[in-house]
Order: C-alpha cells, then structure tokens, then sequence
C-alpha cells in the first residue's frame, strides 16, 4: 500500500541552492549522490489495477490487494465519529467496480421476483422503533408504499431541520425514485436507488456477494493514499476540477432545486469520474452506499480502545447506537451508509470524503442511497 511521501532532507538542499557548480563537485567527490541517494525517501509506488473478466476474477470487478492502513480521520474536516484514526488489518477481496446499476437490479427482480421494501405496505414495528416512545399508530390508510424523496426546496433554509426538503412520497421505489411521475428509462447506468439495506441484501444473495465490512469498503475507498483527505487526494479539485458528483455549493445554494438555481441535482451514470489507485468508481460522491455493518456513533474510539495493534476487520457493533439524532431513540437500528452522494456539499455534510460515516434506517430507502459489493478471494 502505497504510503505518504516524506519531504526531502534540508541539508543536502541547501548545499545545492548556495554551492551551485562547487557543491556538484563537492558531492560527487564525496560520495554525495550517494548519500543523497541513500536519504531521499522513496516514492509511493501507485497500486496495480487488477480487473475480473470472468476467468481470472469475477467480471465487473476490482482486486483489492488488503492490508494494513489507519481507519478514520484526525484531520479538521472529521466529525467525531471519524475519530480516532486507528490501525485495521484485512484481507484481499474483489469489490464491484461501481455501484450496483438499475440494469443490474432489474435483471435480479426478473429471475427472482423479487419485491423490494419500497414496494410493500410499510411494517409498523419496523417504523414505531424509530420514533418517540409512545407515538400513535398511524391509521392504514397513512402506511403505503412508497420511499424517501429529496424534494428541495425554492428558496434558501436553514440547514438544522432536513424534513424540509425531504418527504415520505406514495409509489417512490427503485424504478420510479422520486415519485409515481418519474422513471429510470434512459437511466440503466445510474445506481440503483429506493433500495433499503434489506435489498441490497436479498441482491447480494442472488448475486453470490456480500456487502463490505465498513473496514473493507474505507480500505477499497482509499485506493492506497493512506489518510488522504478525498479519494483521489488532499485538494478538493485538483486543477479547479470535481472528482466526484457532489452538490457544487458554488454556484447554487443547498437544498434550492428551483429552475432558477439550476433544477434538481441526481445520480450521474456510474463511471462518470476517474478509478481510483484500486480501479473502483465513485466510492465517493453520487449515491451513499450501505456496508455490513450496525452504526455506532462511537465505534472508532471503541476500535481504538480495544488494541495497540492493527484489528483485524473488525465487525462492527452488535447493535446500534446514536445519540445524536433528533428525536430518534439512541439506539434505533442504524446501518452504516459510506461514501456521500449527490446531496453532500461543503456547507452541509461533507461526506464525500473517505472516512466519513453516518447511520440510516435499514428498512428506509432513500433517494440517494444505494450499495456494491464484494466477493472474498477463492
């Protein structure tokens, strides 16, 4: 794995830039090249990209050769639940190249016959967990089908209330994101949204697959930069360029979706970007992607209590755990969702970062959610 780049010594440097001819004659008289040779560290040798193709590797995927690397992040831009950065040890394992593609879920439903969550009559026991103690059965007629939708908003808002541009929409699902009104026709290549943790799950099965441990998915994400900031390096756009589909707060205001604001943000086709160091697209940004493992709020500081040395791809907790989400018991079930999409942005959220991690609601699609996989070594 590659790792980061030391500066050069100084004393040599200095030799060069004041001696100018008479310090050339000098090292090489004295063995300098040599020495210099001997001190300069060397430089990262960028990952081999290794490709499935059906005979040597699945098809569709990436080798990700495991390793040791530092989980998590002590850099400004980490939440405290990034912190601390602490030593993980995996294995090899091959992971999809991208995220799962609607084409892709849609030849599972047509073998299968699968029904996705969004589809079904929403479970009240599933849903009264994520409430208040107390709160009040709906009626029947209020529990359809249907899914999360990023609505918007027309104007500008306050960022501390997300209910205001999100809504529970009647008939959102996997072919119709954002309501009954829309389609996925054209869209074959985008990621598959509207699909809840337990889906993902079901495709895995169908697929041979399995989600990534959360260790897994940030050592894939990384593609060999250890603790860079993003998955392509520490600018954010490198040559004024964006590496990721994200919100550009720049030139339009998070959530305004309004004609005037440039209309609605979405998933781009998969691929859009530049691989990273191991051949994978958009581990970051377009869509948020659900892992293996319960979210804790705290899990890394728990991680890194346990050892002194590197965990060996840890699990995860055995049951979830966050506090700091309004009006949510502490310890309502949360899935980790990784990666950020296109909703994340530098005034809110951020998250299309490596290490960045959140929590969701497994039996709750969104329209920015969605999930790739990985198969262990033979």
């Amino acid at each position: 794995m590659a790792s980061i780049e030391q500066p050069q010594p100084q004393q040599p440097r200095r030799r060069w830039l004041l001696g100018g001819g008479a310090a050339i004659a000098a090292l090489a008289s004295l063995g300098g090249w040599q020495a210099l040779a001997r001190r300069a560290p060397p430089r990262p040798t960028p990952p081999t990209i290794v490709l499935g193709d059906g005979v040597r590797g699945p098809a569709g995927m990436a080798w990700v050769p495991g390793g040791t690397f530092l989980m998590g992040s002590d850099h400004p831009l980490a939440q405290a639940n990034e912190r601390p950065a602490h030593p993980v040890r995996v294995k090899g394992f091959w992971m999809d190249t991208t995220h799962v593609t609607n084409d892709q879920f849609a030849e599972f439903v047509r073998h299968s016959g699968y029904v996705t969550t969004a589809e079904r009559q929403p479970d009240w026991d599933t849903i009264r967990v994520q409430l208040p103690p107390g709160t009040p059965r709906p009626p029947d007629e209020v529990l359809v089908p249907g899914a999360m939708v990023f609505a918007g908003t027309s104007a500008p808002v306050r960022l501390d209330d997300p209910g205001q541009w999100w809504r529970y929409v009647p008939g959102a699902d996997w072919r119709h994101p954002q309501g009954p009104g829309s389609s996925i026709e054209g869209r074959g290549d985008h990621p598959v949204v509207q699909v809840s943790h337990e889906d993902a799950l079901a495709y895995a099965r169908w697929a041979g697959k399995r989600l990534p441990t959360e260790a897994e998915w940030e050592f894939a994400a990384r593609g060999g930069l250890e603790q860079a900031t993003y998955a392509w390096g520490d600018e954010a756009r490198p040559g004024g360029a964006m590496l990721a589909n994200y919100w550009d707060a720049r030139t339009r205001p998070f959530p305004v979706v309004s004609a005037q604001a440039g209309g609605a943000a979405g998933t781009l086709p998969v691929g859009s970007f530049p691989a990273n160091g191991y051949g994978l697209h958009d581990m970051t940004g377009n869509a948020w992607q659900w892992v293996a493992d319960w979210y804790r709020a705290d899990e890394f500081a728990r991680q890194a209590r346990r050892t002194h040395g590197p965990l060996d791809n840890p699990p995860g907790p055995e049951q979830s755990f966050d506090p700091h989400e309004p009006g949510v018991p502490a310890g309502a079930p949360r899935r980790v969702i990784r990666g950020g999409s296109f909703l994340c942005n530098e005034d809110y959220c951020l998250s299309y970062r490596p290490s960045a991690r959140r929590g969701s609601d497994p039996h709750s699609p969104m329209s920015h959610v969605g999930f790739r996989l990985v198969r262990d070594a033979d």
